[in-house]
């Protein structure tokens, strides 16, 4: 019998190494839908503050999901499958927006999205900063809510952000500053869109 070179162990060990972690990082449905359990809600939440409509949120939540799935990434930690969906979520969300340009949408009153802030129930507690707070998001761009939630309201680093929305890094400190800068005026009362 041959002895084995060492280098030939050390792939062995790296195989089975590689195939633990898959197993670890591997999601089957009960880890899916933990997964699920922990990012739908924030996910819903930034899709509905990007684009100040619930039901397009809805259905770019399932989407993104759907796309998630079907994608089937390569095993990976909890963190960076949520910035995976979140990029996914940005992806169809910065679709959505390059169809829907030029076009102009009316709703007539009584008709769905005619009043959107009437889906969002406020909180007992400090419910009229919320409705403050929605009300001059609804009064900023698309682009600047999209950050603002990502950097406050997620959580995110501003090189994260800059991966997901596809803003380049050294741009986004100057817009991010814009958009705070701007919500505190409007906040402040002058509206400024």
């Amino acid at each position: 019998m041959r002895a084995m070179p060492i280098s030939k162990c050390e792939t062995l060990d790296g195989v089975e190494k590689a195939q633990e972690i898959e197993r670890v990082f591997a999601m089957d449905e009960a880890s899916f839908r933990a997964f699920y359990a922990q990012t739908a809600r924030p996910l819903w939440a930034y899709l509905f503050r990007a684009s100040g409509d619930p039901t397009l949120a809805e259905d770019l939540l399932q989407e993104t999901y759907y796309r998630f799935l079907r994608a089937r990434p390569d095993p990976m930690s909890d963190a960076h499958r949520k910035n995976y969906l979140y990029r996914i979520a940005t992806n169809l969300l910065t679709d959505h927006r390059r169809r829907e340009r030029g076009k102009e949408f009316t709703n007539p009153p009584g008709e769905a999205g005619a009043d959107r802030s009437a889906t969002i129930e406020p909180r007992a507690e400090g419910g009229s900063e919320r409705t403050e707070l929605e009300s001059a998001f609804k009064q900023m761009k698309a682009r600047e809510r999209e950050i603002l939630w990502l950097a406050y309201a997620e959580g995110y680093k501003h090189e994260e952000i800059a991966e997901l929305t596809g803003i380049k890094a050294a741009s986004l400190r100057p817009l991010l500053f814009r958009a705070r800068r701007k919500l505190a005026e409007i906040l402040r009362g002058g509206s400024k869109a």
